[in-house]
């Protein structure tokens, strides 16, 4: 389905700092030891010159590699103590340039038929980020109606979804022209901002935190049964929808926290499980404003700990959407400087980790400015995951600010359901 025409790695255009930059405690959390996967589709430009568009993506990443120039290091746990830290060699990052002579860019705006159809419109596919892979990889394929498809793959360890969104951000300006010296905001490094206290005045309570609890597995088999003959899902719940849900939750509701609401709920009901089993819905909640004093601009490393609903099956099946809209509001709220403070010490002092029995995990894509990356081919007309898998994505709905597309893949046997819950009205 893809043909990798070439793969090269591209260094930095000057020279760059040559040293070891260490991780933060959120950095270092087991969790995040893979890879954000991104695909961009971009409609055919007749115009459109294929060998100055590749060598000009190609020149761009090799000048945002400069002040960003962790992205072409490698990752490493440290030597001499926990955590991780980050080689900066100029080693590289990589380039693959591919063609499809089946992928058109409608294909691409679909649900995949398959969790790993996609797979090879991001070629180099790193399993283990702490072994001297790529920190980011970037692969160009031509499709065949003339359109293009843009994957990225970034280790998790580096950055989160706003920081590698500024990232590309600032190389989409760069390939387009508008662009040329330092990025904005400048990026900003001071990992020690959410490193471990070392005066151990933070003592923290895992009562408090929720999302690092285990709860009983009263399905005989959790995981199998929510990883099993999965089958991907893309639903649509425009802005008319999602104000219904709003309106349906109550007073100052936001559109994720709705949406997030009726997602979880109907994932829950679709895959019908005990009425005593405790399911989780665990969603990012950026810290940069919570914690005091606030994180600078440009700081581009993980910078979001885990918000933790959670309640019955029944609970959450029977008490409606509102109901499930509390849970997910007083998530949020408790996410505090302290919180976040007890976070930091809970991954530092016993590597918690969020265990998967009962979870559902949401990532909400739709308000990175994903959609504003280009390639000198115009706006992207899709921006997803590579993959679709159980982890639920909210992603952006082009010319809806408040709309949102939803993807995620459930077991075959409760896809039906999925989707029938829902298109429910917001009162069912």
């Amino acid at each position: 389905m893809v043909c990798v025409k070439e793969a090269v790695v591209i260094t930095p255009s000057e020279p760059t700092p040559n040293t070891v930059l260490p991780l933060s405690a959120l950095d270092s959390q087991l969790f995040l030891r893979f890879t954000i996967e991104y695909l961009f589709v971009y409609r055919p430009n007749p115009a459109l010159d294929r060998p100055t568009t590749t060598a000009r993506l190609k020149a761009a990443l090799a000048r945002a590699l400069v002040p960003y120039y962790p992205f072409a290091g490698r990752v490493r746990a440290r030597p001499n103590g926990p955590g991780l830290e980050v080689v900066c060699r100029a080693q590289g990052a990589v380039f693959i340039e591919a063609s499809s002579e089946n992928y058109t860019v409608d294909d691409l705006q679909k649900a995949p038929k398959t969790v790993a159809q996609w797979r090879k419109l991001l070629s180099l596919y790193v399993t283990d980020v702490l072994k001297g892979s790529p920190v980011l990889v970037l692969q160009l394929t031509w499709l065949a109606d003339g359109g293009a498809a843009v994957g990225v793959g970034i280790n998790h360890c580096i950055c989160d979804g706003i920081g590698s969104a500024e990232f590309l951000n600032h190389l989409s300006e760069v390939v387009s022209g508008k662009r040329e010296a330092k990025p904005s905001p400048s990026p900003v490094w001071d990992r020690h901002l959410l490193s471990r206290n070392s005066n151990g005045l933070t003592r923290a309570n895992p009562a408090s935190h929720p999302e690092f609890d285990r709860v009983p597995d009263l399905c005989g088999g959790f995981v199998k049964r929510v990883t099993s003959g999965l089958r991907p899902t893309c639903a649509v719940l425009d802005e008319r929808r999602v104000h219904a849900l709003k309106s349906a939750c109550g007073v100052g509701c936001t559109a994720f926290e709705a949406v997030a609401a009726h997602v979880w709920r109907s994932w829950a009901r679709a895959l019908g499980f005990p009425r005593r089993q405790t399911v989780k819905l665990l969603f990012s909640v950026n810290v940069r404003r919570r914690v005091k004093p606030g994180l600078p601009k440009g700081y581009y490393g993980n910078a979001f700990v885990l918000g933790c609903a959670q309640c019955s099956a029944w609970e959450l099946a029977e008490r409606g959407v509102g109901f499930a809209w509390g849970l997910v509001k007083r998530a949020k709220e408790r996410v505090d400087s302290e919180h976040v403070r007890e976070v930091v010490e809970l991954v530092s002092e016993s590597r918690a980790s969020p265990d998967s029995v009962g979870v559902l995990i949401l990532s909400q894509w739709s308000r990175l400015g994903l959609e504003s990356v280009e390639i000198g081919m115009g706006k992207a007309v899709h921006v997803g995951p590579i993959c679709c898998d159980r982890y639920c994505l909210f992603l952006p709905l082009s010319g809806q600010r408040h709309g949102v597309k939803v993807v995620v893949a459930v077991p075959t046997f409760a896809f039906d359901n999925f989707n029938s819950f829902l298109r429910e009205s917001c009162s069912s």
